[in-house]
């Protein structure tokens, strides 16, 4: 038997398409730019457009100093009506070679209106322009720099979680593994939404191609960007692939969902195991018939909303 889309899901697609004409094939492997082009404005569409930015948050840009020096982009969003101690540094989609702050203001300021959780988003920089280790190293410094302002945040310095995305779920995970191993601050949680954790993952799975809004090409492409090519068959650092990891004791709590039609379905059900096998508490949603990224495709599919009630009810638990 193959694999069926949720009814809902299909339907939202079906209208898209219909309205838009079918979506292209991915372009070649190694076409960054192509899918810069693509993937930048489908992806602003679906979280600034198609959902209004949730009005009732302030916002507010900041200024974070690299570990190279270089000045990265942070925002800030803080719901009027909050006084939540808590706090979340958010690391958004793309692939590690597209997205921006901006581009996810839509769904960062949606999170924190409903939660009262604040959040800081930030524009780590790119491949291919800007190879492992430079995105990490930067999602890293901003939660250096998140736990050092927490006072005038008014955040409580053991309440910060980290969460993302996928390739920002991805950073997310290796985050909290140079936390860990540097002795960094503590993470109350990590929150991770179809993370990119395998750089392995380049032979396609014909159950899913069919389905795959991320591709096989797109992630082949994506990894070989970030890391160079021969990648598989190199050793590589979990903090450049956390399905690397192999202790994953004294990790923080992780939430994890994927849905069964995504490529990245097997790399982050394995990684539940690597955190769970190592005492690492860990809560595991698989979604049966949607594919990456299904929440933005339909946000108003039964799946997308459970899936939001989930995020909700964990960041308000930080």
């Amino acid at each position: 038997m193959s694999f069926t889309v949720d009814p809902e899901v299909a339907a939202t697609i079906q209208a898209i398409a219909e309205a838009n004409g079918p979506l292209p094939p991915p372009p070649p492997v190694g076409d960054v730019e192509a899918r810069r082009g693509a993937l930048n404005a489908m992806l602003e569409w679906a979280n600034n457009e198609a959902q209004p930015i949730a009005t009732e948050v302030d916002i507010v840009d900041h200024e974070i100093t690299a570990a190279d020096g270089t000045a990265l982009f942070g925002r800030w969003y803080r719901a009027r009506s909050s006084d939540s101690r808590a706090a979340v540094l958010y690391l958004h989609g793309g692939g590690m070679i597209l997205g921006s702050v901006p581009i996810f203001d839509g769904p960062v300021s949606r999170y924190v209106a409903h939660t009262g959780v604040p959040m800081l988003s930030i524009d780590y920089r790119l491949a291919p322009e800007h190879p492992y280790p430079t995105p990490v190293e930067d999602a890293y410094a901003s939660l250096v720099w998140l736990a050092g302002h927490a006072t005038e945040l008014g955040v409580d310095p053991d309440r910060i979680a980290v969460m993302g995305d996928s390739a920002g779920g991805g950073l997310a995970a290796a985050v909290a593994i140079l936390s860990r191993d540097r002795g960094g601050p503590p993470l109350a949680r990590q929150i991770l939404l179809y993370p990119m954790l395998d750089d392995r993952n380049t032979a396609p799975d014909p159950e899913i191609v069919p389905f795959a809004g991320w591709s096989y090409e797109d992630n082949i492409t994506a990894w070989n960007a970030l890391l160079g090519p021969g990648h598989e068959d190199r050793a590589v650092d979990p903090s450049a692939a956390p399905a690397r990891l192999i202790d994953a004791r004294d990790l923080p709590p992780a939430y994890i969902e994927v849905g069964q039609l995504d490529i990245f379905r097997d790399e982050d059900v394995a990684y539940a195991l690597t955190l769970s096998r190592a005492g690492v508490d860990v809560e595991l949603h698989l979604h049966p018939g949607v594919p990456h990224e299904y929440d933005a495709i339909a946000p108003h599919a039964d799946v997308s909303r459970r899936a939001q009630a989930d995020r909700h009810r964990v960041l308000k638990s930080v």
